[in-house]
């Protein structure tokens, strides 16, 4: 039974790598797990964005993050919302409120905090916005935290818990989000 299915689907394998091979040559299985040639312009995200259905009592418009599930939501009409994977900050960098969005910023640059530069004096002390630095495309500040909701150059950290109480996205996740929300937006932080 196997070697008469075997066959037929060989031959559609081989039809189907002939007639794509334009997305053959394009696609690197190293981009997936890194080192391909795109894994530098932002990747993809090991969790795809989506829209799901969401009970919370929070208004459309509101972004949730949730920090034990590694996602972040903005809540939608008729009961439904966003979902992006995210990082989060690591043990003991954990963190939870309510905080509004109070600027945004395309390829930012990047200054350390004081507190950071204490744990890690090898960083720089300055970065200009780029493909190289840590907060990736786009970022939003969150009141008058140090934290962001920022891009990132390292897409494989999506889902894990990483940073220092930033939440990270991948370029493209942040830049779909900054683009459907605005200085002032509630951002609802559930760290349980």
């Amino acid at each position: 039974m196997i070697r008469f299915f075997a066959a037929p689907i060989a031959a559609i394998a081989l039809l189907s790598a002939a007639a794509g091979g334009a997305f053959a040559e394009e696609f690197d299985s190293r981009d997936i797990m890194g080192g391909g040639p795109n894994f530098f312009r932002g990747g993809s995200s090991p969790v795809p964005r989506t829209t799901v259905m969401y009970n919370g009592n929070y208004a459309p418009g509101t972004i949730v993050v949730n920090t034990s599930e590694r996602r972040l939501y903005l809540v939608l009409q008729n009961g439904q919302a966003l979902r992006y994977g995210i990082g989060v900050g690591r043990d003991g960098f954990r963190w939870g409120g309510v905080h509004r969005i109070t600027a945004k910023k395309e390829w930012p640059d990047w200054t350390p905090p004081s507190q950071m530069l204490a744990r890690r004096p090898d960083l720089p002390r300055h970065m200009k916005g780029g493909v190289e630095n840590p907060l990736g495309a786009r970022a939003m500040y969150l009141g008058s935290t140090l934290y962001r909701i920022h891009g990132s150059n390292e897409p494989e950290t999506i889902g894990q818990a990483v940073s220092s109480g930033c939440f990270r996205m991948t370029n493209e996740d942040v830049s779909d989000l900054y683009g459907r929300v605005s200085v002032g937006t509630t951002v609802v932080v559930l760290n349980n």
